[in-house]
């Protein structure tokens, strides 16, 4: 499945008492990395909206390797590890921007839920279709 990258700037009141990111705010982070992959794939909030039904995270395991400061640029990779029934899988990376070490790594479960009862409902296949879609090959990747 395809990796999406975004980058996210730290702000000052995402500090801690130590002037680190506050570990709570890095799940902010995971979920607008999931929303903007959403976007990019063409699942608007206009598009869950006509299904009635949207992605919540119901669990969430963050482990922290490194810390960050504000006006860092950090980039957020996610990606989906898994999507079936109701719910979707998906892993996360967190570094900054043009650093190789992770400050981040995180796995969150995503569960689609009707918005107005908020039972799970599963997943429809166009969502899925879309999620699992992968990346055309650049001219660079079919000579190899």
């Amino acid at each position: 499945m395809e990796l999406f990258k975004t980058l996210l700037r730290v702000r000052h009141y995402e500090m801690d008492a130590l002037g680190h990111v506050n570990n709570a705010v890095y799940q902010n982070y995971l979920e607008q990395a999931a929303i903007e992959h959403s976007e990019h794939l063409g699942l608007t909030l206009d598009v869950y909206r006509e299904f009635g039904c949207v992605f919540v995270m119901r669990r969430v395991e963050i482990d922290y390797l490194r810390p960050a400061v504000a006006g860092e640029n950090l980039e957020v990779t996610t990606w989906l590890k898994q999507i079936q029934g109701t719910r979707a899988l998906r892993g996360y990376e967190i570094r900054k921007q043009n650093e190789a070490n992770l400050l981040v790594k995180a796995e969150a479960l995503w569960v689609w839920v009707d918005a107005k009862t908020m039972r799970p409902r599963p997943i429809p296949r166009l969502m899925i279709d879309k999620f699992m879609q992968f990346p055309e090959p650049t001219l660079q990747e079919y000579l190899r």
